[in-house]
């Protein structure tokens, strides 16, 4: 069952088309990935269905519904999460906060607009809010093993963990569907493997992964299913068996003789 699926979508940025007619589908609990050389398109295909962008042509689907264009703070709150390629945390404030601003996220409709309603009829009620949002963002900050270091700075925690808080905090927002964008990059092996071990976790809380990743050690031994990306267009899709043997992906990531 696809979770989410596009149709012919296209992105074109002047005479430049980035993403062209691509229909691609993420199923349900499934650990997907989106592979291809620097260029062809993944990340735009990324923020196009995550309300980053918007598409020139074409629609996105998440369960069954028309989510093209819609802005990404209501895409989050449908329940679709990411993260960056380039880390983008409060790197001033503790990691505990972090979290706490992703948890403050998925609950901002009564937190937010209901607030004065709140301050004016129930004080106590407000307080159990706040105190929903610290339990739960230590919880997740015990899942990825990071409760320990919760009071210190963002910035101080090795490159390693501020990956993980990244995802941390995207989870605090409680997704079906988590976008991670290159998650492994600049992680030695013993991190990478780490991230492996964390990606199968969130998958066994029901939480559907797609991944975009440059580290085809990673890509080949987590993802259930890949599809491909070059110049744009989907190239091909398949099992990890299958991606690895077909002759286009081959000559995408290493060229062809004349």
């Amino acid at each position: 069952m696809s979770l989410l699926y596009t149709k012919q979508l296209t992105r074109a940025y002047g005479g430049v088309i980035a993403v062209s007619d691509v229909d691609f589908s993420v199923e349900k609990n499934s650990i997907s990935g989106l592979i291809g050389p620097n260029g062809a398109g993944k990340t735009t295909l990324f923020n196009n269905v995550t309300g980053m962008d918007i598409p020139t042509s074409g629609s996105v689907h998440f369960n069954d519904k028309d989510i093209t264009g819609v802005p990404a703070f209501k895409i989050s709150r449908l329940g679709i999460a990411r993260t960056f390629q380039n880390i983008r945390l409060f790197k001033e404030m503790s990691v505990l906060e972090n979290v706490m601003i992703g948890r403050h996220f998925k609950s901002g409709r009564s937190m937010i607009s209901g607030r004065t309603v709140n301050a004016l009829t129930s004080y106590m009620k407000m307080k159990s809010e706040e105190k929903d949002v610290y339990d739960k963002a230590r919880e997740w900050l015990d899942f990825f093993g990071l409760d320990e270091a919760r009071n210190e700075a963002a910035k101080n925690l090795p490159y390693g963990n501020q990956r993980e808080l990244e995802i941390a905090r995207a989870m605090a927002t409680e997704p079906e569907l988590l976008f991670l964008d290159e998650p492994a990059a600049g992680m030695n092996p013993q991190e990478t493997d780490h991230l492996m071990s964390t990606i199968r976790r969130i998958r066994d809380l029901g939480v559907t992964v797609l991944l975009i990743e440059h580290d085809m050690k990673l890509v080949m031994n987590i993802c259930e299913h890949i599809t491909v990306l070059n110049y744009g267009k989907k190239i091909a899709e398949g099992n990890p068996s299958e991606i690895q043997k077909n002759p286009l992906v081959i000559e995408a990531y290493l060229g062809k003789e004349d």
